[in-house]
């Protein structure tokens, strides 16, 4: 008994190391936005392609929801206790790893935006695909994205039904 539970807080503690992690990571690219171009011009990394434009996103996804950051808060929380109950469920065995990488990922996503929501009141948003005119971004999106992909393939290509099962225990 006391074994599983030492397990427990090591899975948990590995995992929030990560996730502390990459939200530093984040936030840092954040405050390097706000620092250097924030009421500045974009700046071209790869002209025509790919630049930095600072954006403050008031909303969510591609500004949809603009002005409901309680609700964008609420949303955020009921689903950053939805990840940490799926991690803790995940087994110990290295199977189950994609998945656990997945699910940290998304979590320091989502927690890296609701720090940005609460602190600022907004997002900063600051990487622009500008070839496909796609809204401006940040690293938190990007851990969000890649991991929403990565669960889809897992889920469809990696996972048997009854490997998921112990969700149902």
């Amino acid at each position: 008994m006391l074994e599983n539970g030492v397990n427990m807080l090591k899975k948990f503690v590995s995992g929030a190391a990560i996730s502390i992690c990459l939200l530093l990571l984040d936030q840092y690219t954040k405050y390097l936005a706000i620092l250097h171009l924030k009421g500045k011009k974009a700046i071209p990394l790869i002209k025509g392609i790919f630049e930095l434009q600072y954006l403050e996103n008031r909303g969510a996804a591609f500004g949809s929801f603009q002005g409901k950051q309680l609700l964008l808060l609420a949303v955020t929380f009921l689903a950053l206790l939805l990840m940490i109950y799926v991690y803790v469920k995940l087994p110990e065995q290295k199977r189950y790893m994609p998945l656990k990488a997945t699910v940290i990922l998304l979590f320091s996503g989502a927690i890296g935006n609701m720090v940005d929501r609460i602190c600022r009141k907004y997002v900063v948003d600051f990487l622009y695909v500008k070839v496909i005119d796609f809204p401006i971004f940040n690293v938190a999106d990007c851990y969000v994205t890649i991991a929403a992909i990565a669960l889809i393939i897992l889920i469809m290509f990696v996972y048997q039904e009854d490997e998921l099962s112990f969700f149902n225990h």
